[in-house]
């Protein structure tokens, strides 16, 4: 079905962009042409996994690309956190980000991003009113990519059927040791314990983060590993049985291995908004916005939706796509959102609490030891060899008398 919708719609692609003015109704017809021939490139980084761009389906950069003659130079994160950094860094340039919710807000309270012309960005018009940042107060710093929430995907050869799927706890069943995959960030990994404790995804003290740093330290011995994009190799390939992780790309590796399924936790979830912004300092700020609204026509938001799994907030390209996509797991119930949350931007000490406290799970005692035994073993060799050394030593000295 994604191969003949993708390619449904680079037909249609090609005959809209042919057809003349009028048949283009409020469209102007030179706006995706005008910095043809003037040798521009812009640098779009975005998540992993995230974009229609395999051969024989939509590619969507090399679209935009033979369309505005407009260059991309596009790279991937695995995580916010991630992202954030590189950019604060200063070591990279980018004119379109790609970030979650919560980010966005904390960007924008450190100037990292600029707003956007919407006079430039057109098909704006077909977001949805509820995700144009309301939450997150990103309205006027960003144009809404996809949303999400996150379920506990797992394999049905893997995980007893008498076992709880639709519950946290299933990530601490010692019954599963060695084959539990964990979030490699420290945001979704402490939303998920601080759901186990009780609280809201998003902590109101040190004390909450602290509970939940407990508990993710008693599952650390049960986790194989802390992915992000690698969880589509584990558990396509069988090599894991349980892992949380974003409802998008669990239909991607249900499609790849047809013994995976995916559930909701009773104790909610968290549902997120990835948008795009335009960083503070972007070099082609004009042409970002031109690739904005590329992204944001109903036919391409459509295919790049269908491809990846995740689900679309714009309203012309829900419309497009099947009726069994519109009820699959990327669009949940409204019994399933309303116990939903948002990640917020955190006040500046819980933020720190909960990164040290990450930090302090990947490197406790057990992490220590893993990563102290090679230089024990290094110096214990060292000791050896010099021992033998100055035997060797002695007996040429005794030898001379």
């Amino acid at each position: 079905m994604k191969k003949v919708i993708c390619m449904v719609v680079a037909i249609t692609l090609l005959t809209l962009f042919s057809l003349p003015a009028a048949a283009l109704e409020d469209m102007d017809t030179d706006y995706y042409t005008r910095f043809k021939g003037q040798n521009m490139s812009i640098n779009v980084y975005n998540w992993g996994q995230y974009i229609s761009d395999q051969e024989g389906d939509l590619d969507i950069n090399k679209e935009f690309e033979d369309l505005t003659g407009i260059k991309v130079n596009y790279t991937t994160f695995a995580s916010n956190e991630e992202m954030y950094a590189k950019l604060r860094s200063g070591g990279a340039s980018y004119d379109v980000v790609i970030p979650s919710d919560y980010m966005i807000t904390r960007m924008i309270s450190e100037k990292m991003l600029t707003k956007p012309d919407f006079s430039n960005i057109p098909n704006y018009q077909y977001i949805s009113e509820e995700f144009k940042g309301d939450d997150y107060n990103g309205a006027a710093y960003s144009v809404p990519y996809t949303w999400g929430t996150v379920v506990i995907i797992y394999n049905k050869k893997l995980v007893d059927p008498a076992d709880d799927v639709e519950t946290w706890g299933i990530l601490w069943n010692k019954k599963y040791k060695g084959n539990i995959l964990m979030f490699n960030n420290p945001r979704d990994a402490f939303g998920i314990a601080l759901k186990m404790s009780g609280y809201t995804l998003n902590p109101e003290n040190k004390k909450q983060i602290e509970d939940a740093a407990k508990l993710l330290k008693e599952q650390k011995s049960l986790v194989q590993a802390y992915v992000m994009d690698e969880i589509f190799d584990k558990m396509s390939a069988g090599e894991a049985a349980i892992a949380p992780y974003y409802a998008g790309d669990a239909i991607t590796m249900m499609a790849d291995n047809p013994n995976l399924a995916a559930a909701y936790p009773r104790e909610g979830t968290n549902r997120f908004v990835d948008a795009m912004c335009i960083p503070t300092g972007a070099k082609n700020k004009e042409a970002a916005e031109m690739y904005i609204n590329f992204m944001c026509e109903p036919e391409v938001a459509a295919a790049n939706a269908d491809y990846i799994g995740y689900s679309t907030p714009n309203s012309a390209a829900l419309e497009l796509l099947d009726e069994d996509v519109r009820n699959s797991i990327s669009y949940p119930s409204k019994e399933i959102l309303a116990k939903s949350e948002a990640f917020v931007m955190l006040p500046n000490d819980l933020s720190l609490a909960m990164d040290e406290a990450w930090k302090g799970l990947l490197t406790d005692d057990k992490g220590f030891e893993f990563l102290l035994m090679p230089a024990i073993v290094g110096i214990a060799v060292l000791a050896i060899a010099f021992i033998i050394i100055r035997r060797i030593n002695k007996q040429k000295k005794e030898s001379r008398y």
